[in-house]
Parts: structure tokens; sequence; C-alpha cells
């Protein structure tokens, strides 16, 4: 195989955008499209002059592609990758792999059972910010992590929410703003600080018309005795980003795209017990780290890795039983604010399908909605 032939599921939004990114890598070819919409199927198919379906089995079982980039609402992408994986096809699925982590497990032992290759678009792995701070928690120059803290704002008109029927309801994403804006940082969270045993959170429709939440405030609690607080809302229109570990010998800061390391002279737990001045300090080196700017990044570049992980093996950036991280965070986070309880990850999955059963029950039909599936422009721009 000299090119992976490959088959965009879902070509309204982001999808539309892999398409564009499909047909600048130079081992890949685009060869099909599939929307439920067959206005838009019809449209993109005749964009880029390849066969177009309104069903995504009849893509995968049409003998056009290797692999397929599902990039449908959350609710769909199991169901769809699952079959993918059962007809021989490499997937790579937008992020969150699934809504509910039981249906998270069954795509992850899917793709086991297939051999195939599977992958994520958390494409912010590729970012050098983030790609320094894991390197730096992984080296241990952090020691034993103390504390974790995620604010992650985000943004959103109602006029966001009402483009489309299934946004912002149980029924059609099964989550708000922690399941449709959130996972990326909640992949980078939980890459560098684990994934905490226990979550109670907080979560609410505080600005917007909805049903699901645009506000989620959590306390986390790790296996070690660490403490936690994650954040996140589309209620804020100003950022910046910001996430802080502090471990017992140093702590790194990320505040929108740069990252600020501490270097404690000897370890907090030592110098605390050990130091015979009442009124001691520890000392600390900053150092802000430089950040390569000139390197490629994004969708494409996820993308690429997956082209080249099913024609050379290359590594994967993102391996797709590393999605199951974000889902197990989101889930424990839903649960615990519909609950009101403190909740113990692993989610106890048979509690999570019921409680996700009785929000679907009482999901309610949008009555007024101005549909546009427009690929975010902070992205189109990009490609």
């Amino acid at each position: 195989m000299e090119k992976v032939r490959i088959g965009v599921i879902g070509v309204g939004g982001m999808g539309y955008a892999h398409c564009k990114s499909v047909k600048l890598i130079e081992n890949a070819e685009l060869t099909c499209v599939s929307d439920v919409d067959e206005n838009v199927a019809k449209e993109r198919g005749e964009e880029f002059g390849v066969k177009y379906f309104t069903d995504y089995k009849d893509l995968i079982k049409s003998g056009l592609c290797d692999a397929v980039i599902v990039a449908t609402p959350h609710w769909f992408h199991p169901e769809i990758s699952i079959f993918a994986f059962e007809n021989g096809l490499h997937v790579l699925s937008e992020k969150p792999i699934a809504v509910k982590v039981s249906d998270a497990d069954k795509m992850i032992e899917a793709a086991k059972k297939s051999g195939k290759v599977f992958s994520i678009m958390f494409q912010r792995r590729t970012e050098p910010v983030f790609k320094k701070a894991i390197e730096i928690v992984k080296s241990g120059k952090i020691g034993e992590i103390q504390k974790a803290v995620c604010i992650d704002p985000w943004y959103r008109t109602q006029a966001y929410y009402d483009s489309g029927i299934w946004r912002a309801t149980w029924v059609g994403e099964g989550g708000g703003v922690i399941i449709n804006q959130a996972p990326h940082t909640i992949d980078l969270f939980t890459q560098l600080a684990g994934l905490p045993k226990k979550i109670e959170a907080k979560t609410r429709a505080k600005l917007h018309d909805i049903e699901v939440e645009d506000e989620v405030s959590a306390f986390l609690e790790y296996e070690n005795g660490a403490w936690g607080w994650y954040y996140t809302s589309t209620c804020e229109p100003v950022g910046p980003f910001h996430l802080e570990i502090t471990g017992d010998k140093g702590k790194l800061i990320i505040r929108g795209s740069t990252l600020t390391f501490y270097s404690f002279e000897y370890p907090i737990s030592e110098f605390t017990k050990k130091a015979p001045d009442m009124w001691a300090s520890l000392k600390y080196t900053e150092e802000k780290i430089e950040i390569t700017s000139n390197v490629e990044t994004g969708h494409i570049v996820i993308i690429k890795n997956f082209v080249r992980a099913i024609l050379y093996g290359e590594e994967l950036i993102v391996k797709g039983e590393e999605g199951l991280n974000s889902v197990e965070f989101l889930n424990a986070c839903i649960l615990s604010g519909k609950k009101e309880k403190p909740v113990e990850l692993p989610v106890n999955r048979k509690e999570y399908d019921e409680l996700m059963e009785e929000l679907k029950k009482s999901s309610k039909p949008k009555k007024v909605v101005r549909v546009q599936r427009i690929t975010d422009p902070n992205i189109a721009k990009k490609i």
C-alpha cells in the first residue's frame, strides 16, 4: 500500500475541515464522504470529486477506503467505529470517543480484536507547550504530584447552541461544555496529573437556555492524597487557559501559550520537616521555558501520524485506548453533579448508563433552531 484511502463520515462541520487536511497529505487519498444530510453529502462529494453516501455503513462496505475519520455527533462515534473495525478498517475518531464509558470500553475492545490502527483527534497534544510540559512531568523533575489545577474558559453564544437540534441536548450530545469543548483539555490534564480517584462536582446551565451544563466546577482527590480543582464553562469571553501542576520537587504553570517551571532547592516534604528556622522559606528557581513556534501542529499532524502508523507502524501520538481517560473524567463530573455526591473512578458503568437513560427521557426537542453547519473559523483558517 503506497497511499491510505480515507473516507470521512460526517462532513457538515469538523469533518469538512478533515477532508481538506487529507487532501494536503502526500501519502493519503480522500476517496469518499458520508453525511446523513444528502445535500451536504452531495455538495462535499462534488467539491472533492469523490463518491458520497448518506449511510455510513454503505461507505464502510464500499471497498473504497482503508480507513475512516469519524466526525459525527458524539453518540455515533462508538457504533460507527465498531462497525468499521468489524469490516477491517482503521479508525481515527473525533473526541470524545464516546458519551459513556461503557460504550468507550466496547470501542476499545473492538479495536483490539480487529488489530487495526485506532487513534483519537486530540490535536492539542501536538502543541509544543503541552509536549514540553508532558516531557517535564515524565522526567521526574516535578516529583510526586501534590496539587493539580485546571481552569479552562470557553465562550459560546446562544446562537451556537441553537445551530443544530442535536446540540446541548442529552439525546443529541450527552452533555454540554464538558463533553464538547473540554475533552481536549481534560486529555492534557489527565496526561500530566493522571486520573483522580474521586471527583465531587457541581454542574449547571448558568447563562444559556440549554438542558445540559454550560459550567462545571469539580474538587479532585488523587490516589496519593493530592488534591485538585477543575473548572470549565462556555460563559467567559476572556481567558486565558490556566493549568498548574505542583509536585514535591517543582511546579509547572501553563498560562495561555506560555510555560513556566519552578524548581525547588529541596523537596517540599524534606524541607518542611527539617528546616530549623521558624520563618524559613523554600528557595526556588524560576525558568520560563522557550517554546518552539515554527513547528506544524493541529489536526493535520494527527491525520499524518495516523496514516504513517498504518503504512509504516509509526507510534501513534494518541493511542485509541487513551481516549478512555477523558470519558472517565467527564462522566464522573456529570454523574457527581446530577447525583450531588462524590464519585469514585473508574465510573460505575451501570449507574452511568442508567443516569443517561433518565436524562435522555427528559430531553425535549428544540422548538426554534437556526441550523448552521459551519466549521469553527479559527480552525478553518489554519488549513
